[in-house]
């Protein structure tokens, strides 16, 4: 992989930041788009590479999804001096992203979750996290091939840094997350977008509403819906939309400092 292109990044010099997470065997390079549109809008951005991604497949074997928790967290704390912090996540981030708010709620301010992990889609899928819960994957089918992302906006996916491998035994701790967040999201407190794509290959849409069922804390989640474009969708057809509909919501908690409303309303709340 271009290492250059899989780099992490941070962009932007605004008094309110915002945390991008990337998704399961990806890199920064999938939520840039995202990231220069909120810069554009005086944000500042940061965008850590997760551990074990981005650069070769043999890098995937030491890691776990406590490593990818603990890259977040520490990613969250280094913004602490920001006026006000949100987190955005794509995918597996997303599922990060929602687990920083359920426990750091004091630190974010809103969320986007965009094609949340939550569920795989189709029958095989279904079948490997069944599998994942025994070594028996492992012992059959120790790496999985990629040949490709899921894209299908043809200039996107042509220039897409691919890692080409991965150890099916890290599928294990994609699943761990997912349960992790299901957990978790009851605890959520901050208002929340769930933005999903109904033709996404790698997890089914409706896990995003179910997610967004669950939230029942959240003072506000906003479910929009694209009908192009696939799973990674700041870089697809729609990633332009997403970007405003992102910065939109976050704006008006821009605008207010709502941890000390004056009628005594819990942080989060909607402004008037």
């Amino acid at each position: 992989m271009d290492g250059e292109s899989t780099a992490p990044f941070a962009l932007g010099r605004g008094e309110d930041a915002c945390l991008l997470l990337h998704g399961f065997t990806g890199s920064p390079w999938e939520v840039r788009p995202l990231g220069e549109a909120l810069a554009a809008r005086g944000m500042r951005v940061v965008a850590p590479r997760l551990p074990g991604h981005g650069t070769t497949p043999e890098a995937m074997l030491d890691v776990d999804h406590r490593d990818w928790q603990a890259c977040a967290d520490e990613a969250l704390a280094a913004l602490s001096g920001s006026r006000r912090v949100f987190v955005a996540g794509l995918s597996m981030g997303a599922l990060l992203a929602l687990r920083l708010a359920a426990h750091h709620p004091e630190r974010v301010h809103a969320l986007a979750l965009v094609a949340p992990a939550v569920r795989f889609r189709g029958a095989r899928m279904a079948l490997v996290r069944q599998l994942c819960r025994t070594p028996l994957l492992e012992w059959t089918t120790p790496w999985v091939d990629k040949g490709g992302t899921d894209l299908s906006d043809p200039e996107a996916l042509a220039r897409a840094p691919v890692l080409p491998a991965f150890p099916v035994a890290r599928l294990r701790d994609l699943c761990a997350l997912q349960d992790l967040a299901a957990v978790d999201a009851p605890r959520v407190r901050c208002p929340v977008l769930v933005a999903t794509a109904e033709q996404d290959h790698v997890v089914d849409p409706e896990g995003g509403r179910w997610l967004a069922r669950r939230m029942t804390a959240a003072p506000k989640v906003r479910l929009v819906s694209y009908p192009e474009g696939f799973h990674i969708i700041p870089r697809d057809v729609c990633g332009a939309r997403l970007a405003r509909e992102v910065g939109d919501f976050l704006q008006p908690w821009r605008e207010e400092d709502l941890r000390l409303q004056p009628d005594g309303a819990a942080r989060g709340a909607p402004p008037p």
